[in-house]
């Protein structure tokens, strides 16, 4: 494991979003879906591909708090460009499990 500084960690900007709207991704390698989110008045909207179709529906997403990367260079996926890396963790099987606020919290609001 590489350490960091605490100066490091301060310019990555995981931020609260809600998942406005969800699609198929047919074109993606992997299952994915298409996520709009939410990031609140100063940041906006943000599009993200997310390979997390193996825990859940698109219905189910919609209105779901997250945390995401969102100052990453945008990245050219197939046919669609990302905008923010939605964070998760795998369970037992290699599936993400997305990581969210257990309350809900302000769109935009930084993780620290």
């Amino acid at each position: 494991m590489n350490e960091i500084s605490w100066k490091d960690f301060e310019q990555v900007e995981l931020r609260v979003g809600t998942i406005t709207e969800v699609k198929d991704f047919p074109e993606a390698r992997k299952p994915a879906y298409k996520l709009e989110i939410d990031f609140g008045k100063e940041i906006g909207f943000k599009k993200s591909s997310a390979q997390i179709t193996e825990h859940y529906k698109k219905e189910d997403l919609i209105g779901r708090q997250i945390i995401a990367v969102i100052n990453f260079p945008s990245k050219q996926i197939g046919p669609f460009m990302s905008e923010c890396l939605v964070t998760g963790l795998p369970d037992s099987e290699g599936r993400v499990v997305l990581i969210s606020p257990d309350q809900k919290v302000e769109n935009g609001s930084k993780l620290y």
